[in-house]
């Protein structure tokens, strides 16, 4: 999906048509808290691609894709006549992952925290294995030294 300047304004426009729609017009009880969260249009503006996310279980997420899916004819005609393009693209809905990707990355770095309070707590009660300095330095003899302090 290629991202010009027409593209993404024509994109943008998309977005708030569709919102509006789910939020005002559809009333199909299926329908949950739906966000729509972006939308890519093609270069030639013939597709669009609707991402958007669902608050609630795996059933809502069902239940709102069914009828999104039974309300595209509806909002892609209410997106024709509100863009004033010759072409109204086609329009995808597609649920998008965001949440789940977040919630995985949040529980990873979580899991990277516990670890390395885990290395802190192990490196304060550690000890040296051998020496704690264990670099060789020349020696301090005083005695091989002139009267002159060579």
């Amino acid at each position: 999906m290629v991202d010009h300047p027409r593209a993404r304004k024509v994109a943008d426009r998309i977005q708030q048509v569709v919102a509006q729609m789910i939020d005002t017009r559809i009333k199909d009880p299926r329908l949950g808290f739906v966000t729509v969260t972006d939308v890519r249009v093609t270069g030639d503006l013939q597709h669009a691609s609707v991402f958007y996310t669902v608050f609630g279980d795996e059933e809502a997420r069902g239940g709102s894709a069914a009828a999104l899916k039974s309300a595209t004819g509806l909002i892609r005609s209410e997106v024709g006549k509100q863009l004033g393009v010759r072409l109204t693209p086609t329009l995808e809905f597609v649920l998008d992952a965001v949440p789940e990707t977040a919630a995985h990355l949040d529980a990873a770095l979580l899991e990277a925290a516990r670890r390395d309070r885990e290395v802190t707590a192990l490196a304060a009660e550690a000890q040296y294995a051998g020496e704690a300095d264990p670099y060789k330095k020349p020696a301090d003899d005083e005695d091989d030294l002139d009267d002159d302090g060579r």
